[in-house]
């Protein structure tokens, strides 16, 4: 009435409206369902933000297993594209993982699960979405969720595959690099643990915002051998430098050795195999866990948020 926007109630603030405004996280049919949706996502965290998540009881899901799976489902070819949810059905306990915000943000995949029947948040690229580049949508929503698990001491797992932010206008006008600073703020600033795979490649802010940064922390970090990384690919350099063929085939060679030197100089832990992705995670967890001194208490935010 007072804009005099003729407008029913349900494009006003509907289901359909709220998800792609990212108000509402997840969406449910009935009552009864939506309960459960609650029930399902508190079971993940601790009573209080001055406690730590609370364990599962051990079952052979929670024990160490190898993921050969994944060298099926992770091309080395970086423009193949995969469904990360796969990869992160693989990595985890069990596959009925809770996944937030499903349908907002999809170019990044945020959920909760267990590993090793402790509770953990992870904040996953999706190859299948605009080639896993990170849009203003998804950098949104990967903040907030990284906040929530920060405040309530979940660990952090982070699968980075992805080519950088979006670039192009639009994305610029949708404030992409805003909401990537508001992204970056909230994992640099959390003071859970943190864990870091890069897949395949991580490229400029794209690698930090999703915890490749080696003085940021991390329990571990891990890469797959040939992983790439850098301030952008090799062929959007040589095609911003006007490389000739020489330059190109260096730039291209030096971008397919650029694991094993960040290895060599300390920016991952190690390199493994996808077959050893759960287990080295796992391992880091534990490690993690029990070498963990303080007791819990709320997280103290001092950072000024983009």
């Amino acid at each position: 009435m007072s804009t005099g926007e003729d407008v029913s109630k349900e494009n006003l603030g509907g289901p359909d409206v709220a998800i792609a405004s990212g108000l509402i996280h997840n969406v449910a049919d009935t009552d009864e369902e939506a309960l459960d949706e609650i029930r399902r996502y508190l079971s993940y965290f601790p009573p209080s933000a001055w406690s730590y998540p609370i364990a599962t009881e051990p079952d052979a899901f929670s024990e160490p297993r190898d993921t050969p799976e994944l060298l099926d489902i992770v091309s080395r070819d970086n423009r193949s594209i995969y469904d990360m949810r796969s990869v992160i059905d693989a990595v985890v306990d069990t596959k009925d993982w809770f996944e937030v915000q499903p349908d907002f943000g999809r170019a990044i995949i945020c959920g909760l699960a267990h590993l090793g029947g402790h509770p953990v948040a992870v904040v996953a690229n999706q190859p299948q979405v605009i080639a896993g580049s990170i849009d203003s949508d998804a950098a949104d929503k990967a903040a907030h969720f990284i906040s929530v698990a920060d405040a309530f001491h979940l660990p952090l797992v982070f699968l980075a595959d992805n080519p950088g932010m979006l670039p192009g206008s639009e994305s610029e006008r949708d404030g992409v690099l805003r909401s990537g600073a508001r992204m970056f703020v909230a994992q640099t600033t959390a003071t859970t643990m943190k864990m870091h795979v890069t897949l395949r490649k991580a490229y400029g802010f794209g690698s930090m915002v999703m915890s490749l940064i080696g003085f940021d922390g991390q329990v571990a970090a891990y890469a797959y051998p040939g992983a790439t990384m850098g301030a952008m690919s090799a062929d959007a350099l040589s095609g911003a430098s006007n490389a000739d063929d020489g330059l190109a085939a260096s730039l291209r060679e030096m971008e397919l050795e650029a694991s094993y030197r960040s290895a060599e100089h300390m920016g991952f832990d190690e390199l493994i195999s996808p077959e050893e992705t759960r287990n080295a995670l796992l391992t880091s967890l534990q490690r993690g866990i029990y070498a963990r001194q303080a007791v819990a208490e709320p997280v103290s935010r001092c950072a000024i948020v983009p």
